[in-house]
């Protein structure tokens, strides 16, 4: 009884007042694996034993797929990195019935600035691809903003930046991979080696192989991001602006935009340089004690409100740009560390932000699961930049979620499971992102996520699938090319014995 007692008064402080567990347990927890992570990479990089390491590593995931082969494929295979260590908050329900393939792929293994790539396994985050790269005055050309966020997780979902309008997603910066196949063979792929194969791994979700090395593009880099903020009060204009800088000639390197409220919002666009100018102020975001950046940026909004008109102008730190959503994990943190952005606890303990997202979830009782099925949205979709404003106010018919992140990207019209459907080389379209707890009357979850597929798919548009997934099957084999996919899938020997098609990863009954 006593017990039962003492777990059913843990559940109601993680669940009502989570905040102390996460302030007395969580940082400090979080503060510790974040200065063995850096310390630890860095040691790895510098004496170079990665490389040497990495056929071993390749090796013990070929044999363990030989074990499977070896059996009666009585179940699928999937990799045995517990759900609660990727940055999605959903949990893989498959996890617990197929077979599990330990995947210990977590360096950089070459960077080379000749041919200005780096080459990285895929467990590699985006912070540590920007530590390891700055110092040698190089950048991903595709920089996703959340630090955590890793190599294999934006090659088999996907990933998008602000830079994204020049060089495409995340994918579009992949020249090769390095996979081990079903049948336990290692392969690797490029445009021009097996390119059925390379263009078929993007959005796959591990249901080609296991992913154990990436190719990716770098491009140089400057010490400062001169970013300009330009405020606006009505939707038509800001979505205007923003269209016309995505498809300028001669555009910014980055666009992104945040909408506050329906009507209210801010364009941001920059560029790399290596001085600060006179028209702008030395803005360091990545400092322990910073404001929250979307915080920031929403001040400059409310100052346009009073009567402050002119742009504002600021030169941020190349790497705090990069990461300037991590701190606050764009704006989802208010929830779980509602003092989080106060100026005391910035000035003691901002150093420790933000809790990690794998200790979140592992301290995520079956309660606060429901509460973000019933009450919390996590989604990003993905439209032709045209329907921007007529996305936003349907957006905020079907959940009132603010803020809303804009970020604009260029579909290329290549093979895969993400095509243009217009026929054209490329089209713009631009990541309508929503993340938090809906306000809108009549909200009910699965009824308002279902239309907002419907006007997605309406709209020549995509899901990321990352997050909660409604479509039948057959809507999703619509929204998505499964073409050349199901081409690959019929000619890699033991593929669906051995894994289960893209829809079988990611549907809302194996994610919760």
């Amino acid at each position: 009884m006593a017990a039962v007692q003492t777990e059913g008064l843990l559940e109601y402080i993680l669940v009502q007042h989570r905040w102390i567990i996460c302030l007395l347990a969580l940082l400090p927890m979080s503060g510790i694996w974040k200065f063995w992570s850096i310390v630890r990479n860095y040691v790895v990089f510098k004496i170079r034993s990665a490389p040497k390491m990495h056929h071993r590593k390749v090796k013990d995931v070929q044999n363990q797929v030989k074990q499977w082969l070896a059996s009666d494929h009585g179940t699928h295979m999937c990799t045995a990195r517990p759900s609660w260590e990727t940055m999605s908050f959903r949990h893989g329900l498959y996890k617990k019935t197929y077979t599990n393939i330990n995947v210990n792929l977590v360096d950089i293994l070459e960077v080379d600035a000749k041919k200005m790539t780096v080459r990285c396994e895929p467990l590699v985050t985006m912070g540590q691809l920007s530590r390891t790269l700055q110092p040698l005055g190089l950048a991903l050309a595709v920089v996703p903003e959340l630090d955590q966020l890793t190599v294999g997780g934006m090659v088999m979902g996907t990933g998008v930046e602000t830079s994204s309008h020049i060089f495409g997603l995340f994918q579009h910066i992949c020249l090769q991979y390095e996979l081990v196949l079903p049948d336990g063979s290692v392969v690797t792929c490029s445009k021009e080696d097996k390119p059925d194969l390379f263009y078929a791994v993007p959005w796959s979700h591990g249901t080609l192989g296991f992913l154990t090395s990436v190719v990716l593009q770098v491009v140089p880099a400057k010490k400062y991001v001169r970013v300009q903020y330009e405020s606006y009060t009505n939707t038509t204009e800001l979505a205007a602006r923003f269209s016309q800088e995505c498809n300028a000639p001669n555009p910014h390197q980055f666009v992104e935009g945040i909408m506050f409220t329906k009507d209210t919002g801010v364009v941001m666009t920059g560029d790399m340089v290596d001085e600060i100018g006179p028209d702008g102020i030395y803005n360091p975001i990545g400092r322990w004690y910073s404001e929250w950046f979307f915080k920031q940026v929403e001040r400059h909004l409310q100052n346009h409100i009073l009567g402050f008109k002119r742009p504002v102008v600021e030169y941020i730190p190349l790497r705090d740009y990069y990461h300037r959503h991590t701190k606050s994990l764009f704006w989802e943190i208010q929830d779980i560390v509602p003092f989080g952005n106060n100026i005391i606890f910035r000035f003691l303990l901002g150093w420790l932000m933000p809790p990690e997202v794998s200790l979140l979830k592992l301290t995520q009782f079956e309660a606060i699961t429901k509460l973000y099925e019933k009450a919390h949205v996590f989604q990003d979709m993905l439209l032709p930049i045209d329907h921007m404003e007529t996305a936003i106010n349907k957006f905020h018919e079907i959940f009132e979620v603010y803020p809303i992140w804009l970020c604009p990207f260029r579909l290329r019209n290549e093979p895969g499971l993400l095509r243009v459907k217009n026929g054209a080389r490329s089209q713009m379209y631009v990541d309508v992102s929503l993340y938090g707890v809906p306000k809108a009357k009549g909200y009910e979850t699965v009824p308002s996520h279902r239309r907002a597929e419907e006007f997605v798919a309406g709209h020549n548009g995509f899901q990321m699938l990352h997050a909660d997934i409604f479509t039948t099957r057959e809507e999703f084999r619509r929204m998505f090319d499964h073409t050349l996919y199901d081409k690959v899938r019929e000619t890699l020997p033991y593929c669906k014995e051995a894994f289960p098609d893209v829809y079988g990863k990611v549907n809302r009954s194996v994610r919760k």
